[in-house]
């Protein structure tokens, strides 16, 4: 390879290296039009997945990549040098005022997804690496985590 080629590779590569390693931005407006009360102690929280797979019956051992708690019924959540492209979107309220994220939403929690097609099928959120993406989703009480099923 000569100089020139190297150098000019070698320039691609270090942008292309800049631009991955920078992420994206993900801005997530959130209107909550539920009857509960959105605070500090019962929060909304917006979840970002990897793989749309969370939805499936199967997949108590996904763990989503990041979390975002919000205080209000209608504000922005904003996720910053996220690293993967794409991805899913699902939100939970909390009703009881003692979930923290942690683990699988309380029973009666409300539940929603970022959605554009089929109901109850996440939709890919493409992000590009230094620009922002904003989204804006809705949660209802229309949908709330089920007791558990007796064996």
């Amino acid at each position: 390879m000569d100089r020139r080629a190297f150098l000019a590779t070698s320039v691609v590569s270090v942008f292309a290296a800049t631009a991955q390693g920078k992420g994206a931005n993900l801005a997530v407006h959130v209107n909550y039009t539920g009857q509960g009360t959105v605070d500090a102690s019962h929060k909304l929280y917006v979840v970002l997945w990897d793989s749309p797979d969370f939805v499936k019956d199967n997949s108590g051992t996904m763990m989503p990549f990041a979390v975002k708690g919000i205080t209000s019924k209608s504000t922005t959540a904003r996720f910053d040098g996220v690293q993967k492209s794409p991805v899913y979107l699902s939100l939970a309220y909390d009703p009881t005022g003692n979930w923290d994220a942690r683990s699988e939403p309380p029973v009666g929690a409300s539940l929603g997804l970022y959605t554009k097609g089929e109901p109850g099928t996440p939709s890919p959120i493409q992000l590009q690496p230094g620009k922002t993406t904003t989204v804006h989703v809705t949660l209802d009480d229309s949908y709330k985590k089920p007791k558990a099923e007796s064996q």
